[in-house]
């Protein structure tokens, strides 16, 4: 027996449409579900409260005693006296001191016995150097070359004498040359003493030694006490251990 197709009937003939239907709706659903947005809802209770009965609470009035504002202050209006002015005041009359032009000028001629000269004493200072006399040191004598010679050995024994090396240099280890300047006055007195060195401390113990210095006798210009300038190097060594 021989089986008969029918020409018409293909089966195969909208399988790729329907292929790709199929295809699209599988995707659609894919899509939906990979989309598809879920929240995680909270449980709410919600409770009705009834108020059955209203409470009423008394509140106290309370009352605020305030002081009366107190009394305008009276014022008092002070009485005049009209005081008549019966003394007369005799009134002064300055005179003007500048001259004019037709006032006249009284010549006087001063005699020598009126001009009355006013003696200044000057300071005069002489440097040690070419001084007539230089001061001198308690304990010396001679001329005026000997009289330098001795101050500057008297001057020297003074030095060694009183020279104290200040404790806080030499821990700092602080050396150097301090000049001293200084004025023998008119009255043999060393006064002005001003120093310069490499520091504050050295300078101060240079000034302290030579304030130290004795009262002289002192120099003199043409027989006359002059002030005197003097300077002298200190030079501070530490020693080496």
């Amino acid at each position: 027996m021989q089986v008969k197709k029918n020409p018409k009937a293909n089966v195969g003939r909208n399988s790729s449409l329907y292929f790709a239907v199929g295809l699209n709706v599988m995707l659609l659903l894919t899509y939906i579900g990979l989309e598809h947005k879920t929240y995680v809802k909270e449980t709410v209770s919600y409770d009705t409260l009834m108020l059955t009965e209203q409470l009423e609470e008394d509140i106290p009035i309370t009352t605020i005693n305030i002081p009366p504002p107190p009394p305008p202050k009276k014022i008092v209006a002070e009485a005049i006296t009209i005081v008549e002015d019966v003394e007369e005041i005799e009134e002064t009359f300055v005179e003007s001191t500048e001259i004019g032009q037709d006032d006249i000028i009284e010549e006087r001629v001063i005699s020598v016995e009126e001009v009355e000269v006013e003696e200044i004493e000057e300071d005069i200072e002489v440097p040690f150097a070419v001084i007539e006399k230089v001061p001198t040191f308690p304990g010396c004598t001679g001329n005026n070359a000997e009289l330098k010679a001795c101050f500057q050995i008297k001057m020297k024994e003074h030095l060694q004498k009183h020279f104290k090396y200040p404790q806080a240099a030499s821990e700092m280890n602080i050396h150097g040359k301090v000049f001293v300047f200084f004025l023998i006055n008119k009255d043999g007195y060393v006064t002005n003493i001003q120093s310069r060195g490499p520091d504050k401390l050295l300078e101060k113990e240079a000034e302290r030694i030579i304030g130290l210095l004795p009262q002289m006798e002192p120099g003199k210009q043409r027989n006359v006490p002059v002030g005197v300038p003097y300077s002298i190097p200190i030079n501070f060594t530490l020693r080496q251990q």
